[in-house]
């Protein structure tokens, strides 16, 4: 399970800290074998079918957590804290099942209180016949780019906003994709009967259904959904600090989104327009105001053998759509907005990363170009050279600030703002990447990254902070089984924690062992070491990792959306076996 492996790189890996670290063990060409061929026998028996398969998974990432007043680390009651989680799924041909067993009574650092529990709070039965699917108990689905609906899992993230209910599809029909569902959202351990979520997506195939573009290479879709959010909630009474007096605001029991799209692609060319709109929908992340939510993105791209670009804008704001209105946290979300921001993998690339404000919403702009130098060229070399430059940039939108108490905007419409109206400056990235390959055991990837990170808007505090970050990784194969990876990155800046360096030397012994050591060094500030030393054994199905050290405070993100980790220290177990 990809997923699995991912979030226990993320949690124990060194200076991983607050986002998966790029680790990993990379496939190595196996040794030939020489093959006789051997004429099969005859059998004349009929095979017997085979009516069910199933697959599971077993992931458990453990602490055993150790007091550490320099870094500040918590005082934990419990001596060992883990996640563990299991999943099962049978498939056949009419009939798929599965459930998925959680064991979270004492859940690792940096979890909400309400993350706590265990039991098994994942089942379904999914029914198949031709081209049409049933399924019922939980689920997770995606329309669009997820503007308006996208429920998922992200166990480092803590996140897991599936639906319990019944969803209708349909597969592999010509020139269509139809999709209708709905139920009540999972919110941790509870499941709000108060709270529902109904919505509908169709899809359809312009190409399939004309012979003309499908003989040209024409790839074109159309796209529209729909989501209503049911909350039966009671009205909220509030006082206003300038008159001092009460008012009731009259919630929306129905909350409706739509969403429309339309993608086009032919000969390397890809272009994507989405639009999305939300009616008044008055929340803890608007202070209860009444404007409606938008979302507009423009997307192109074009790739051919060695080159790619891409190109795109979006404009959001008031797009923060819960199934409760009341709730602050990530586990209620019903939609999710890309960040246009680049998902960094290195350790000191994401000290500073970026969480989407979808609430007051944002212009966001991102570019990449990607250019294979061909071998035996000036710039190529004898191996060819790969070039990649990455830009993201991000504003808030500009609009008439409140000059009043805390409050005093509630039940309004919100300040208002103009569309093309650009605000302060959340974030920017600028980063160009240089891999190539020396000599033909030895590959190694320079980057440059220059970040602007205004801490005050996404972490409500701090300031602007301006970062150069250098970053050197080279790989050399010792042997067929022997590899060396290792990293060295630097970040400088005169705000926050100032300076950072980062070192991680990783040995992997195909096919079984990889042993790795790192060290993340407030250098510029507070002199701390986050040190990390880990082994990790691969055999069949089974991943097991044994690492000890220090975790540095700070935010995990994927996606735009964040969870804040405290500093932790000590001995670190990771199990994962897949069948």
């Amino acid at each position: 399970m990809k997923q699995t492996i991912l979030f226990s790189a993320a949690f124990l890996l060194p200076a991983v800290c607050v986002q998966a670290q790029d680790t990993y063990v990379e496939e190595q060409p196996k040794e030939p074998k020489e093959y006789i061929y051997i004429a099969p026998e005859v059998d004349n028996q009929t095979p017997k079918p085979t009516y069910a398969t199933a697959h599971g998974s077993i992931q458990a990432d453990i602490l055993f957590p150790e007091t550490d007043v320099v870094i500040g680390t918590e005082t934990y009651k419990e001596k060992v804290l883990g996640n563990i989680f299991g999943d099962l799924s049978v498939s056949s041909k009419y009939v798929d099942w599965g459930l998925r067993f959680e064991y979270l009574e004492h859940p690792l650092p940096g979890y909400v209180p309400d993350y706590k529990g265990w039991g098994v709070p994942n089942i379904y039965l999914k029914g198949k016949i031709k081209n049409f699917e049933l399924t019922v108990g939980d689920f997770y689905d995606q329309f669009g780019s997820g503007f308006i609906l996208r429920t998922y899992e992200d166990r480092a993230l803590g996140i897991d906003n599936s639906i319990r209910g019944a969803r209708f599809s349909t597969k592999n029909l010509r020139g269509m994709k139809f999709t209708v569902l709905g139920g009540v959202q999972r919110r941790f351990w509870d499941w709000d009967l108060k709270s529902q979520v109904y919505g509908a997506d169709a899809e359809i195939y312009i190409d399939q259904l004309s012979s003309r573009l499908n003989d040209k290479g024409v790839s074109w879709t159309l796209g529209g959904s729909y989501v209503l959010k049911h909350e039966s909630d009671e009205d909220i009474i509030f006082a206003n600090p300038e008159d001092k007096n009460e008012y009731k605001l009259k919630l929306p029991k129905n909350v409706s989104a739509m969403d429309f799209r339309t993608q086009f692609s032919k000969n390397g060319w890809n272009l994507l327009a989405e639009y999305a709109w939300k009616s008044q929908d008055p929340s803890y992340f608007n202070n209860y105001t009444y404007p409606h939510g938008d979302a507009y993105m423009l997307s192109g791209s074009y790739s051919k053998s060695g080159m790619g670009v891409l190109l795109q804008a979006k404009r959001s704001e008031n797009m923060a759509f819960h199934s409760k209105r009341s709730e602050s946290e990530a586990a209620t979300y019903i939609n999710n907005m890309p960040p246009f921001a680049y998902q960094w993998t290195y350790a000191l690339a994401t000290i500073y990363p970026y969480a989407t404000q979808d609430a007051a919403g944002e212009w966001a702009f991102q570019g990449q170009f990607n250019y294979r130098f061909k071998r035996k060229t000036p710039l190529g070399g004898k191996y060819g050279t790969m070039l990649k430059i990455n830009a993201s940039y991000i504003r808030g939108l500009k609009r008439a600030d409140f000059d009043k108490p805390m409050g005093s905007e509630y039940g309004t419409n919100g300040g208002k703002t103009k569309f093309f109206g650009f605000g302060g400056v959340y974030y920017w990235d600028f980063d160009f990447q240089i891999e190539k390959r020396l000599v033909k055991d030895f590959i190694f990837d320079f980057t440059y990254v220059n970040q602007m990170y205004n801490k005050s808007v996404i972490e409500g505090e701090g300031g602007k902070v301006y970062s150069n970050i250098f970053i050197f990784e080279g790989k050399y194969t010792i042997s067929k089984k022997v590899t060396a990876r290792m990293e060295l990155q630097y970040l400088t800046t005169k705000q926050d924690q100032k300076d950072w360096a980062y070192g991680l030397l990783e040995v992997s012994v195909l096919p079984y062992l990889m042993f790795s050591a790192s060290d993340m060094w407030n250098c510029g500030g507070s002199g701390i070491h986050y040190y990390m030393g880990a082994v990790t054994a691969n055999f069949k199905a089974n991943r097991l990792m044994i690492g000890y050290g220090r975790t540095r405070a700070g935010y995990n993100c994927s996606g735009g959306v964040c969870r804040y980790v405290p500093a932790f220290r000590g001995l670190q177990v990771s199990y994962n076996y897949n069948f």
